[in-house]
């Protein structure tokens, strides 16, 4: 090597510094905000109502047979599980709702065969998150039975004419209904946090499923108050969908499924274009 030569070759670092990466994931959103989601879902949805009320109804009948599956096949004691379960599946079966009400806003044409046939922006990405979501459902429903076991033993479910006073008349019971509720909870917390918004993401952006997710629960923690109550009027809908044994899913769930969507818009934050025109969201 020549005399004097530099031979100081500095790489640049594997990894930007922490500082230049950070995100601030609070969108300083009030709590009516959650209110006025659902208004902006309503109304989406008396936009061409008939591909909504379609989508519903779809929804309705595919549930009514799998409730009726189970008790077909014997399995009634997994009935309360199940219908829990249908929350943390509900925000990937709601992505044609997310595409109407895309369309809607950038003034495109809407078709039940675009609602049917989404394009994912993200590809095979949304796969995995609905893989999660379904592993969750399974665990979820595997957990309850053990809770049950724990409290009531080998015992075979009494069913479903005799469970309420159980239930409701003994110490064991309650036990039961305690800690299934507070697992029960985390289960539909952890899916509603990583799901909510990630779904949404991945059909209107290219990005991959974990940094959907992440970002998803990111606006989730940072945001608690109004997502909490988000999650509230969901829950509190979907109680009056079971009142009515599922007939009101038909209009709920579709309503639900465009607020969603209008939830996302708001807490995404800006937009800029990409160099192949595609639009992904920025950093807030």
């Amino acid at each position: 090597m020549a005399t004097g030569e530099n031979t100081d070759v500095r790489l640049p670092p594997v990894l930007p510094p922490i500082a230049a990466t950070r995100t601030d994931w609070r969108r300083q959103v009030p709590l009516a905000a959650a209110f006025g989601w659902l208004s902006a879902g309503w109304r989406d949805f008396v936009r061409q109502p008939g591909l909504s009320l379609l989508y519903g109804i779809a929804v309705f009948a595919v549930s009514l047979v799998v409730v009726y599956s189970i008790f077909n096949l014997g399995y009634d004691y997994i009935l309360f599980p199940a219908l829990s379960g249908f929350l943390v599946i509900a925000p990937l079966a709601a992505t044609g709702l997310y595409e109407k009400s895309r369309r809607l806003a950038a003034g495109e044409p809407v078709t039940l065969a675009s609602m049917l046939f989404v394009k994912i922006r993200s590809g095979g990405q949304i796969v995995f998150v609905g893989l999660l979501l379904c592993l969750l459902m399974m665990l979820w429903n595997r957990a309850a039975i053990l809770i049950y076991a724990l409290f009531f033993g080998l015992r075979p479910f009494s069913g479903l004419d005799t469970i309420l006073p159980v239930l409701f008349g003994t110490p064991s019971g309650w036990a039961l209904l305690i800690v299934g509720s507070l697992v029960g909870g985390l289960f539909a917390a952890f899916s509603f946090a990583v799901s909510v918004f990630a779904v949404p993401r991945l059909l209107d952006e290219r990005t991959d499923a974990l940094t959907a997710m992440g970002q998803s629960m990111a606006l989730v923690w940072n945001n608690l108050p109004v997502m909490l109550t988000w999650a509230a009027i969901i829950v509190c809908l979907f109680g009056l969908c079971v009142l009515t044994g599922l007939l009101g899913l038909t209009i709920v769930f579709p309503v639900l499924g465009h607020a969603t969507w209008h939830a996302f818009s708001t807490m995404r934050g800006p937009r800029t274009e990409a160099a192949d025109g595609e639009a992904v969201g920025a950093p807030a």
